[in-house]
C-alpha cells in the first residue's frame, strides 16, 4: 500500500516512545517511504503552553497558594492541543499520503488524567468524551515496561522531573496501560514488551507496521 497511515506509540514515561518514534520514521525514510514524525503535546501554541506547565515554568514557586493545574484543566488543554494538532499537521500529511508517526495521543490523556484524577470511571469517561472528535489511529503500539525499568531510564535524563514523573504515579499508569484496550475496543492496539533492548522493541514494532501495510517483514 502506498497511502499513509496514522500510527501512534504510547507508554509510560521511560518506556521509549520518543526513541521508537524516531527510529520508525527513519526506517520509513530509509526504505523510500514517506513519513512524518510528530508528538503530543504538539509544537503548536497550546502544546508549547502545556510543555511549560509540565516542566513547572508557568508556576512561580514564591507565590503562596499557587499550584499546578488540576486534571480537568490539563485534560481540556490536551484536547484543545490535539484538535489543533490534527487540523494543522496530522490530517494534512495523511491527506497527502504521508504516514504520520505520533509520540502519544489521546490514550495518554485518558491514562494520565484518569490516574491523576483519582482513577474513577467517571473521569475516564469524561476525558474520552472530551476527545470524541479526535481521528482514530490506524495502529496504536503500547510499549509495556516494568515501572522500575522505566524509572531507571528516567534517572539517566538531564533536567528536573516533569509534572507526572512521580514513581508512584507511573506504577498506576503502567497498570492502566496494560488494560487500555478495554476503553478503546474499536481501535487496533498492539502491546509490545519494552523491557528488552531498543533493537528488540524496534523489530517488534516493525513487524506490526508491516502487518498494517499488508507486507511481509
Amino acid at each position: 500500500m502506498s497511502g499513509g497511515h496514522f500510527i501512534v506509540i504510547e507508554g509510560i514515561d521511560g518506556s521509549g516512545t520518543t526513541t521508537q518514534c524516531s527510529i520508525l520514521a527513519d526506517r520509513f525514510i530509509d526504505k523510500g517511504l514517506s513519513a512524518h514524525p510528530t508528538r503530543e503535546p504538539s509544537d503548536g501554541p497550546i502544546g508549547v503552553l502545556i510543555r511549560q506547565v509540565l516542566t513547572g515554568r508557568v508556576v512561580v514557586p514564591s507565590r503562596e497558594g499557587v499550584r499546578p493545574p488540576g486534571w480537568a484543566t490539563m485534560a481540556t488543554l490536551f484536547a484543545s492541543d490535539r484538535l489543533d494538532h490534527l487540523e494543522a499537521e496530522i490530517l494534512p500529511n495523511l491527506d497527502n499520503g504521508i504516514t504520520v508517526i505520533c509520540d502519544r495521543y489521546d490514550y495518554s490523556s485518558v491514562a494520565y488524567q484518569t490516574v491523576s484524577g483519582g482513577g474513577g470511571d467517571e473521569v475516564s469517561t469524561w476525558v474520552r468524551e472530551l476527545n470524541r472528535h479526535a481521528r482514530r489511529p490506524d495502529l496504536t503500539l503500547v510499549l509495556d515496561v516494568d515501572p522500575e525499568v522505566a524509572a531507571s531510564r528516567r534517572d539517566t535524563r538531564s533536567g528536573s522531573p516533569e509534572l507526572y514523573e512521580v514513581d508512584e504515579m507511573q506504577v498506576e499508569l503502567a497498570r492502566f496501560y496494560a488494560k487500555i484496550d478495554e476503553l478503546f475496543p474499536s481501535d487496533t492496539i498492539r502491546h509490545i514488551d519494552a523491557n528488552c533492548g531498543v533493537e528488540g522493541v524496534t523489530t517488534a514494532i516493525w513487524s506490526e507496521v508491516m502487518a498494517l501495510r499488508g507486507e511481509s517483514v
